[in-house]
């Protein structure tokens, strides 16, 4: 198995919509939010900051932590790709600064191809990693400031 690795990750509401990044793969589109793995030396915010410029283009006010979710691959849908991997992200409450648009950033991941604003209402029906986002987001089913555990 792989080292655990930290990531943070970006949850960037507005007009009631979630900014995520989109992908595609064989089965279509799919989307996950911005954020990615943290660096030796990096603490989580400067790591969530330096990750939303490279996928993101922009930079973001870094809010409160609201979510811990750990992720062990080989107890999920895709276990015969990344099965050795063991991952703990942590979800900050995120904003852009007045005057920035989302853009390609100066590093986006390999499989994505835009930039979106999804409607949280649309989020159940969206094929969007974590899927535990629309429990998060739009039944509002768990209170912040909490750990999520090993969920997809």
């Amino acid at each position: 198995m792989d080292p655990i690795r930290n990531s943070a990750k970006a949850l960037i509401v507005g007009n009631n919509n979630l900014l995520v990044l989109k992908h595609v793969d064989q089965l279509g589109f799919w989307y996950t939010i911005p954020g990615g793995g943290q660096v030796p030396g990096e603490t989580l915010v400067e790591a969530l900051f330096r990750e939303c410029l490279e996928e993101i283009g922009v930079e973001v006010e870094i809010g409160d932590l609201q979510y811990i979710r750990e992720y062990i691959g080989i107890n999920h849908e895709f276990r015969e790709h990344d099965g050795d991997t063991h991952q703990v992200e942590f979800l900050f409450e995120c904003s852009i600064r007045d005057g920035h648009t989302p853009r390609f950033g100066s590093s986006p991941d390999k499989s994505q191809i835009a930039m979106e604003w999804i409607p949280l209402p649309d989020i159940g029906n969206t094929r969007i990693y974590p899927k535990i986002l629309a429990k998060i987001l739009v039944d509002r089913d768990l209170d912040p400031a909490r750990y999520l555990g090993d969920v997809n």
